[in-house]
C-alpha cells in the first residue's frame, strides 16, 4: 500500500541573521537541459519583441511621438487600465540574460528602453504631469484610488511597481546610471504623493491592489541608505492584511491571492532594514500558511485567484486553479526566509523544489518557439493547459495580445531558474536544487550534471582547489538510504532525509562527488479528504493522459497497481478500471490530464 509522504547596503543589515547568500546571476550558469531549452525559448522572445511597441503607451502618455508603432492587444492595450504593467519584467528578464549570458542585444534593449523613459519622465510638465511622474496612464488615476473613486479596474501602484522593479534590475545588473536616476525620481513622487495623505487615507487605499511597493522602497532604502524610502515602504504597510498573520491567524480566505503574495516579500525587506520580528513574523507565518492550508500539490496555490477556506483542496479543483504568479512570488518569499532559516532542515527548498519542477517549469509550452505561457494550471478532472480566464481566450499567451501579469511573471521565472541552485556561506557551498548548471565560486567552479527528476543521480565536479564544506540537500520524499560516493569511494556522511548532507575537505581539480537520491510512489492528500491525492515519484508529481476526452469526476485510481513500464518517467496504473498512461505533469500539453484522483483504499 502506498504511504502518504509530507510533502546593498551590508552595514544597514542586521549581523543577527543567519548568512547563507545567493550567488549574483553572472556567477551561474546552466547546462543542457529542460530548463535550458525554457530560458532558451524565452530569450527568443525577448530578442524579437518589438521594442518600440512596448514604450507606445509612455510615449503617447507623457506627450512624444509614437513615431506610428502598431499598438499592443491585450493588458497593453491603449484602453487597458493598468496598462504598462509588464514592461517592468522585460527590463528584468533583459537585465538577467545580460548577467548570465552576456548578451549584448538584452543589454542595449534594456539601455535604450530606459534611455526612452527617460525622455518620457523629463516631459511631464508638458504632459501635466508632477515631477517624477511615469506610467502609460494618466495621473489622475492614483487621485481616484485616493478618494476611492476608482471604477475602471485599474490598479496603478501595481503597474508602476512593476516598473520601479524593472529599473532598479538594470541599475543592479547592468551598472545603469540612468535607471537608478529615473527610479529615484519616482520614488520622490510616490514619497510626496503618499506623504499627503493621513494613516487613516493611507490603509482604505492599500485596499486597491498596489504590487510590492512596500518592497522596492525598502530595497531602494538597502541599496542607498536613503532613510526616507525606509519612511516610504512602511507607510505602505497593510495592516489589515500583516496583523492577523503577524500573531499567527489565518484569515485569508476571500482575499486576492497575489495581491498578497507581493506585499510579503516587501515584508522581508522591511524585516531586513529594520531587524524588526514584527515583519520576521509575517512572512515566517504567512509562508507556512500558504503552503500548509492553501497549496495544492503542485505547490500552487488559489482558485480564481483567490484564497479559500484553510485546507479547502478537493473542493477547489478547478478550470482556474493556480494562477502562475502566486507561485513565483512565493518562491521569492522561500528564497528570502532560507538565508535567515537555515536551521539543517530542508523544509523550505523541498517547497521550492515542489513548486518550481511542478508548477513554473510547466508552465511553459515546450513546443513555443517563443515560450508562450499560461496564466492558470487547472487542476480539474481531464483538465488541460490553455484553458483558462475569458482574457486570455482560453490558450497560451502570445507575442502581442496578451501581456497578463503571468506572462511577465514567466519571463523572469525562465531567465533566473538558476538562481536558487546554488548558495554560500563563508566557507560553505550549498546544493539546493538538483539541475545541470555550474558556478564560480571565488577561485573554484563546481559543475553539476544530471538528468534528475527523469534519473535519481547528480554529479558534482570540482575545478579548482580549496578547503570548503559542501552542503547537499537530502529530500524529504527521498525513499530508503541516499547514497554518496567521492571520487568513486562510498562517504560515511549522515545522508538523512529532511537534512543536508556535509562534505568537508580539502578538494583538488577534477574531484567528483555523486549522489543518488532513491525515488518512490507515494499520494500526496488532499488535506480535507485523504482519499482524495495527487500522485508523485520522488519529486514529481505524476498526471494520467486523457488524450481529448473530457472528465466529468475524480477518476477512481488502483494506486497498487501503478508501476513504472519503461525508463523515465513512464507509469501506467488502473483507473476507473481502465489502463490509464501517467508521466510527469510538467510536461502534460496539449491533452487532458488528471492529476487529482479517488483512492479505492
Amino acid at each position: 500500500m502506498l504511504l502518504p509522504k509530507t510533502l546593498a547596503l551590508a552595514a544597514l543589515v542586521s549581523q543577527v541573521l543567519a548568512q547563507p547568500a545567493p550567488f549574483p546571476l553572472s556567477s551561474l550558469k546552466l547546462l543542457p537541459s529542460r530548463w535550458m531549452s525554457n530560458q532558451d525559448r524565452t530569450l527568443s522572445y525577448l530578442l524579437d519583441v518589438d521594442v518600440d511597441r512596448l514604450l507606445y503607451n509612455f510615449r503617447a502618455n507623457h506627450g512624444l511621438d509614437t513615431q506610428d508603432v502598431t499598438v499592443n492587444g491585450g493588458w497593453d492595450a491603449p484602453d487597458f487600465p493598468f496598462r504598462t504593467h509588464v514592461q517592468g519584467h522585460f527590463l528584468t528578464a533583459w537585465s538577467h540574460c545580460w548577467a548570465v549570458l552576456s548578451n549584448e542585444e538584452c543589454k542595449s534593449r534594456a539601455e535604450y528602453f530606459v534611455q526612452e523613459l527617460a525622455k518620457c519622465q523629463a516631459n511631464n510638465e508638458e504632459a501635466g504631469f508632477g515631477t517624477g511622474y511615469l506610467s502609460g496612464f494618466p495621473e489622475s488615476e492614483f487621485a481616484k484610488v485616493e478618494d476611492r473613486t476608482l471604477d475602471n479596474g485599474n490598479v496603478p501602484y501595481y503597474s508602476i511597481h512593476k516598473t520601479m522593479a524593472g529599473l532598479l534590475d538594470v541599475y543592479r545588473q547592468l551598472q545603469d546610471e540612468t535607471a537608478l536616476e529615473v527610479l529615484v525620481r519616482m520614488g520622490d513622487w510616490v514619497d510626496a504623493r503618499s506623504a499627503a495623505l493621513s494613516e487613516a487615507q493611507m490603509q482604505e487605499m492599500l485596499q486597491t491592489e498596489y504590487g510590492g511597493i512596500n518592497d522596492i522602497f525598502a530595497q531602494m532604502y538597502l541599496e542607498t541608505g536613503t532613510a526616507k524610502w525606509l519612511d516610504v515602504a512602511q507607510r505602505f504597510d497593510h495592516h489589515r492584511i500583516f496583523n492577523p498573520l503577524a500573531e499567527g491567524r489565518d484569515e485569508l480566505a476571500g482575499l486576492h491571492a497575489n495581491t498578497q503574495a507581493q506585499k510579503l516579500i516587501g515584508v522581508w525587506h522591511e524585516y531586513e532594514a529594520t531587524n524588526d520580528t514584527y515583519y520576521l513574523d509575517v512572512a515566517r507565518n504567512a509562508w507556512s500558511l500558504v503552503v500548509h492550508a492553501h497549496s495544492y500539490a503542485v505547490g500552487g496555490n488559489s482558485q480564481a485567484e483567490h484564497f479559500r477556506d484553510p485546507d479547502a483542496i478537493s473542493t477547489y479543483l478547478d478550470e482556474d486553479t493556480c494562477e502562475t504568479c502566486n507561485t513565483y512570488n512565493m518562491l521569492k518569499l522561500t528564497r528570502a526566509l532560507f538565508t535567515h532559516d537555515p536551521d539543517g532542515t530542508t523544509t523550505y527548498f523541498d517547497f521550492y523544489e515542489r513548486a518550481l519542477l511542478n508548477h513554473l517549469l510547466g508552465v511553459q509550452h515546450p513546443q513555443s518557439e517563443h515560450g508562450h505561457i499560461t496564466y492558470f494550471t487547472p487542476l480539474n478532472p481531464g483538465g488541460r493547459r490553455g484553458v483558462g480566464p475569458a482574457w486570455g481566450g482560453g490558450t497560451y499567451s502570445t507575442d502581442y495580445d496578451s501581456f497578463w501579469c503571468c506572462q511577465g511573471t514567466s519571463l523572469e521565472t525562465n531567465t533566473k531558474f538558476m538562481d536558487s541552485i546554488y548558495w554560500q556561506d563563508e566557507d560553505v557551498l550549498y546544493v539546493n536544487l538538483f539541475i545541470s548548471s555550474e558556478v564560480q565560486w571565488d577561485k573554484v567552479t563546481v559543475r553539476q550534471e544530471t538528468n534528475f527528476p527523469v534519473e535519481d543521480t547528480t554529479t558534482l565536479t570540482v575545478d579548482g582547489d580549496g578547503d570548503f564544506e559542501v552542503r547537499l540537500r537530502i529530500p524529504s520524499w527521498t525513499a530508503g538510504d541516499a547514497s554518496l560516493t567521492v571520487n568513486g569511494e562510498v562517504s560515511d556522511v549522515v545522508l538523512d532525509a529532511g537534512r543536508y548532507a556535509s562534505v568537508q575537505r580539502t578538494w583538488s581539480s577534477g574531484d567528483k562527488v555523486e549522489l543518488t537520491l532513491p525515488m518512490d510512489l507515494h499520494t500526496i492528500p488532499a488535506n480535507d479528504d485523504p482519499n482524495v491525492a495527487a500522485l508523485a515519484y520522488g519529486p514529481t508529481v505524476l498526471s494520467g493522459k486523457y488524450g481529448d476526452r473530457s472528465l466529468d469526476a475524480l477518476p477512481v485510481l488502483d494506486v497498487n497497481s501503478v508501476e513504472k513500464v519503461s525508463e523515465g518517467l513512464v507509469f501506467e496504473g488502473k483507473a476507473d478500471g481502465e489502463t490509464v498512461e501517467l508521466g510527469g505533469f510538467y510536461d502534460a500539453h496539449d491533452v487532458n490530464y488528471n492529476v487529482y484522483w479517488r483512492l479505492s483504499e
